[in-house]
């Protein structure tokens, strides 16, 4: 009965752990309001900060992969419910996406404008 109801508990507690794996991606929206008012210097400055978040998201994207692998290979060889902790959600790669479609949008913006390209600094 005891094994019973620890296979029980180590089940509910995975399942527990499963629920909180990853997180929920937060979209940006391709057009935003402040667009239509938007002068070069704050679509410049919007393309610059989206950089960065973009090198930002792969680097969670690239650590996310790592960290499945990990708990792939420990729930396969040493505790299953390990592989209730793993991130399926993507979220990094979810906002990327959306990322690049706002960028795309800002560049179309920026050249309808007559911006002068961003300075590498």
């Amino acid at each position: 009965m005891s094994i019973v109801r620890n296979l029980v508990s180590a089940v509910a507690l995975a399942a527990m752990l499963g629920a909180c794996a990853g997180r929920d991606p937060v979209s940006v929206q391709t057009v935003q309001p402040q667009d239509a008012q938007a002068d070069c210097g704050a679509i410049n400055a919007q393309l610059a900060a989206n950089s960065a978040r973009l090198a930002d998201l792969k680097r969670e994207g690239n650590n996310t992969t790592a960290g499945n692998v990990g708990l792939a290979v420990a729930g396969a060889l040493l505790f299953w419910p390990a592989l209730f902790a793993m991130d399926f959600k993507d979220a990094s790669g979810k906002e990327v996406s959306t990322l690049i479609q706002r960028q795309g949008y800002l560049q179309q913006l920026a050249a309808q404008r007559n911006c002068p390209p961003i300075q590498p600094q």
